[in-house]
């Protein structure tokens, strides 16, 4: 069984890593953080920009411009990263047939893998960008 991101949620993971591992430098360019992360760099500017309107990255045009973090990487969820660029997830889908369940919404799997998903969000909302990026710390 494959739980995994989009590639939309996973470049958005690597690029927030990418910007909370940027001890130095204040502002990367989304050439930095594509070469860093090898991420597409045609692809990277739409998810910055989602990564932006949804208040987890500043973006500052011109020459000494870039991104960065909005507020510290202690304080950012990884489930707040995959919220700000994945769709929402449709818990009446069938996980058995990718379907709406059956008549009453709901199929012999179903409360298991509801909870399943829930604890799978819990640990991603108590997960930090900070203890992505320095586990030992």
């Amino acid at each position: 069984m494959h739980l995994q991101l989009t590639r939309r949620g996973d470049y958005a993971v690597r690029a927030m890593l990418a910007l909370s591992e940027s001890d130095v430098e204040p502002w990367l360019s989304a050439t930095r953080i594509s070469a860093a992360m090898t991420i597409p760099e045609r692809f990277l500017p739409r998810v910055l920009r989602e990564l932006a309107r949804a208040g987890l990255i500043e973006a500052r045009t011109g020459r000494t411009g870039g991104y960065r973090l909005a507020r510290p990487a202690n304080e950012i969820t990884v489930m707040d990263v995959i919220a700000a660029v994945e769709p929402e997830d449709d818990d009446r889908r069938c996980v058995l047939r990718g379907l709406p369940c059956g008549a009453d919404g709901r199929c012999a799997v179903h409360a298991t893998f509801a909870e399943a998903r829930t604890a799978m969000q819990g640990r991603l909302s108590a997960t930090t960008l900070a203890d992505l990026a320095h586990p030992a710390r």
